[in-house]
């Protein structure tokens, strides 16, 4: 198990809670437990927010629960899930010393909407944070039976950037990077909650990731078809409006590292509708010119050769830049609002973030290494080059290669 101090080093470079970080830490290693048990490693499907964030954006919102598709029901089973979360584990302690105990593992069967028999359940766990009072943090799983799984499941490796982590990497089998696009829309027409708007709106300004808007919505309408609900639109969003700007702020904040307005989210909305029943997508904003030996820059930001302090800075810059929020930039001694866009490496060898002015709406590049400190506000900018700094993940995500969407089972 990584040190109490390892988890409140990430924590302040990232400007969250420290809890947070515990969590998505066991998170993972829970992932890995699951994975390398021979019952569920080929009928559990990982789907949902904390896999967006896992398997295909180190720059996410951070996450709490962990939700699945089951190839096979038989496995709803209270008494199946409690042995093999035993196993999970003794394997997770044995490997990590992070604890699970079984007496406070929790599974229950509920009637789901579709007439079927979904299960939830509960895991508590001792991590590197002992809590001081009250009871263990848990973790919550959804395990869902009849879920339409449109395309083939992806094998990814997931985001685990911690000193434990297996050399090997952790791999799961999660949804294809479109249907997890489309369920993230179906998800939000159907309960319009923050944190839906929050990630439709992030893989949809993410253009270099965008998938083909026919396949995106052919998988969507054949989702909402096996739910018997519509697909979403903006008119029907527009009754919900008032109660999701009211919980943005209560479901969001302790997730991210600033909370941006959620007029920047809805904003986006008609564009999203537009490009997904059309093809036509919003204009994208040119990138700044690249000077000569430029190179851009995209690792994730812990496997880049710089300074604890800069991968610091890094990390809020990168968030700052995806939620289109303005830093406070302390540089040479001044402090200057800045909005970024794009990180890049000179033919010296040094890091350069290129970037706006806030205050006068001048181009700027700042060097890393000179940064003294950088701070996420609430003002939120549109941004006037293309945004470049969301670093690629484990794995190139791969098209659609398939014109029309095929069901997969049910």
């Amino acid at each position: 198990m990584i040190s109490r101090r390892e988890i409140l080093d990430i924590a302040h470079a990232l400007g969250l809670l420290p809890q947070v970080v515990e969590k998505d830490y066991v998170l993972g290693w829970i992932l890995a437990g699951i994975y390398q048990h021979a019952a569920l490693k080929e009928t559990w499907i990982f789907k949902g927010g904390t896999c967006l964030k896992k398997c295909y954006f180190e720059t996410f919102r951070f996450s709490e629960d962990l939700d699945f598709t089951l190839s096979d029901p038989s496995q709803i089973n209270e008494e199946f899930l409690e042995r093999v979360f035993r196993e999970i584990g003794e394997w997770v302690y044995e490997k990590t010393g992070i604890e699970l105990p079984e007496e406070r593992q929790k599974f229950e069967r509920f009637p789901n909407p579709r007439g079927t028999v979904s299960c939830q359940g509960k895991l508590s766990y001792r991590g590197p944070i002992a809590p001081r009072s009250g009871g263990l943090p848990r973790i919550k799983l959804d395990l869902t039976p009849d879920e339409l799984l449109v395309l083939p499941p992806a094998k990814r490796v997931i985001f685990h950037d911690y000193s434990d982590a297996p050399e090997e990497g952790i791999p799961v089998r999660c949804y294809a990077y479109d249907e997890a696009f489309a369920e993230k829309i179906r998800a939000l027409g159907d309960r319009a909650r923050p944190r839906d708007l929050y990630d439709v709106i992030n893989l949809f300004r993410n253009s270099e990731a965008r998938p083909r808007s026919a396949v995106l919505h052919g998988v969507l309408r054949q989702k909402c078809a096996h739910r018997h609900i519509p697909v979403p639109t903006l008119v029907g969003l527009e009754t919900h409006r008032d109660d999701l700007e009211g919980s943005w702020r209560p479901m969001l904040s302790h997730q991210l590292q600033a909370l941006p307005p959620v007029e920047s989210f809805w904003s986006e909305l008609p564009g999203l509708f537009v490009w997904l029943e059309s093809g036509v997508a919003p204009t994208e904003p040119a990138a700044y010119q690249m000077a000569a030996g430029e190179t851009l820059l995209r690792q994730p930001t812990r496997r880049l050769r710089v300074a604890a302090a800069a991968q610091s800075y890094l990390e809020i810059i990168r968030f700052a830049g995806a939620n289109h929020l303005c830093v406070d930039l302390r540089y040479q001694g001044s402090v200057r609002r800045i909005e970024p866009y794009s990180l890049r490496r000179t033919h010296e060898g040094n890091i350069l973030l290129h970037a706006v002015r806030a205050s006068d709406d001048q181009h700027r590049s700042y060097l890393i290494d000179r940064i003294q400190g950088v701070q996420t506000t609430g003002q939120s900018f549109i941004p006037r080059y293309l945004v470049e700094l969301n670093p690629w993940g484990p794995a190139a995500i791969l098209p659609t290669t398939t014109g029309t969407a095929s069901r997969r089972h049910q």
